[in-house]
């Protein structure tokens, strides 16, 4: 637990409900123009308002104690009973420009609302919501425009008895923030087309998939190639056809190329079944090949890939077993054949690598350590990050922050999703059907999964450096359509993802999906 009760104080009798925060008293406590006491050490524990800053609400409610971060103390807002309260600093004599607010939290979720919030600064209030996390710190960022030459940082708790949060190690530094890639996996879309799929924005109108997810904020499409599929879709073909109306959006494009006729993941790298027993080097021959003929016809229509992936989710390795982890030279043979033949096609498509390991620091680590000791060439490190396969927030935000800063490479996300509902629309049970595989305090509803891809975004954009290149939504449009299913040799496979798509079973876009306008 992570909010110890205080001895010999006792919490202040809360103020009216529904007292708002946002009017700051006549007189500011603190006005300067560097932040003070940004990790609460100041004072030491059970402090009821922090030297430099100021409480508004439920003063009781928001105190230090110990248990830092970094250093011995930390901020806490929790009460045994419902409470509403600001904890804030006012910065006056700012030179005007572009500034970031840090902290490191954690909360324990269930809030009506808490956020750290950049106000009163010229521009419109800049929030961030606390990511849930009971035991490890998370890193948050909040950027704001500076035009009036102050600034007020707020910590905000519209909470239910025992809920709490933890705050530490706050700085306001000049810089900017924000991602450049807003993105999906978009894969299954040509298919459920095909099949009868419909698409409709919020509202309930009927559209293109493609407009309506960029009218929220998507910026960037992600498709798979595969080599020679049964069911004639994601093949070069396809991938020609949809590449073009991305284009058309006015988005960018990452193939992501699987070197299989079918699903290339952690457990499967099947070789397609035109390379079947291949030597290693005509394999290498294969995946240069195949690699410069898609991403060559792509750039002939006008429809230049932006990004690229040698491999999917290639933990083992790619085109088992010659290229596996078991045979490191010969893999990195293979992925430089991929390399070398996108940057003969175009020299300022981004290269990426990517591993389904988003919550494991030393796995990752270990991969790339081999990859990097063997020559492996590479521009960006791309992760899946599942939180109910790969461990806690806290987990993934040392992976990815690690990456970015051991290889000097931008990192980013290729691929998360989370449930808006458990149940099935379909005959096939979905991937996650059940409460105990849920994420703690990110519920299977729309709010949870808007949630859950929030508070990856926040993390994304927190990695140091500007490292933070965005995420990619995992097959946002695989609805449930009949014919539309896992198994491109099954027509009467299911769908196991549509409780994770971004358009809802009466196919209207989720609320997660306006979170592609994320700064």
């Amino acid at each position: 637990m992570f909010h110890a009760r205080r001895a010999l104080r006792t919490l202040l009798t809360p103020l009216v409900a529904g007292l708002a925060l946002t009017t700051l008293p006549a007189t500011a406590a603190h006005a300067a123009s560097t932040l003070t006491n940004g990790g609460f050490e100041a004072d030491g524990a059970g402090t009821a308002t922090p030297a430099g800053w100021s409480e508004y609400g439920d003063t009781g409610a928001s105190y230090t104690e110990s248990g830092g971060h970094s250093g011995s103390y930390r901020l806490t807002q929790w009460s045994s009973s419902a409470y509403k309260v600001e904890t804030y600093q006012y910065l006056s004599g700012l030179t005007n420009g572009n500034y970031r607010l840090t902290a490191w939290v954690r909360s324990s979720g269930g809030q009506k609302s808490a956020y750290m919030a950049l106000k009163n600064c010229g521009g419109s209030e800049q929030r961030t919501d606390l990511p849930v996390s009971t035991s490890g710190w998370i890193r948050i960022v909040v950027p704001v425009a500076v035009t009036n030459n102050q600034c007020t940082i707020s910590i905000n708790s519209d909470a239910n008895a025992g809920n709490w949060i933890n705050v530490d190690d706050l700085t306001f530094t000049s810089g900017t923030s924000g991602l450049t890639i807003k993105g999906a996996d978009i894969s299954s879309l040509a298919k459920s087309e095909a099949l009868g799929g419909v698409y409709r924005t919020s509202s309930g109108a009927t559209g293109d998939a493609l407009a309506i997810l960029k009218s929220a904020g998507m910026n960037y499409a992600r498709l798979k190639v595969w080599v020679n599929p049964a069911d004639g879709y994601n093949n070069k073909t396809r991938v020609l056809a949809i590449a073009k109306r991305i284009k058309a959006q006015g988005m960018k494009l990452l193939v992501d190329f699987h070197y299989s006729d079918t699903w290339a993941d952690p457990g499967t790298q099947t070789k397609p079944a035109a390379w079947a027993g291949h030597s290693y080097s005509q394999l290498k021959t294969d995946v240069y090949n195949h690699t410069y003929d898609v991403l060559n016809a792509l750039k002939a229509q006008g429809t230049t890939a932006d990004m690229v992936q040698i491999g999917n989710e290639i933990n083992g390795g790619i085109l088992w077993s010659e290229g596996s982890t078991d045979h490191w030279s010969q893999l990195a043979g293979l992925l430089n054949s991929g390399y070398t033949a996108a940057k003969a096609v175009s020299s300022s498509t981004v290269v990426a690598l990517h591993l389904a390991k988003g919550g494991d620091k030393s796995g990752t680590e270990w991969w790339f350590d081999n990859a990097v000791a063997n020559g492996v060439k590479f521009d960006a490190i791309g992760l899946s990050y599942y939180g109910y396969w790969h461990g806690p927030l806290s987990d993934f935000q040392s992976t990815i922050d690690d990456a970015a800063s051991r290889y000097g490479k931008p990192v980013f996300v290729a691929e998360t999703a989370y449930p808006f509902r458990l149940d099935s629309k379909d005959s096939l049970t979905n991937q996650i059907d059940t409460t105990g595989e849920l994420v703690n305090g990110y519920p299977a509803t729309t709010a949870g999964q808007a949630a859950w891809l929030r508070d990856v975004l926040n993390i994304v954009e927190a990695v140091p450096n500007g490292r933070g290149l965005g995420v990619f939504y995992w097959e946002a449009t695989w609805t449930a359509v009949t014919g539309n299913g896992w198994d491109p040799t099954d027509p009467s496979s299911g769908n196991g993802w549509e409780n994770q798509a971004l358009f809802d079973y009466d196919n209207k876009a989720t609320p997660a999906m306006s979170w592609f306008s994320h700064r």
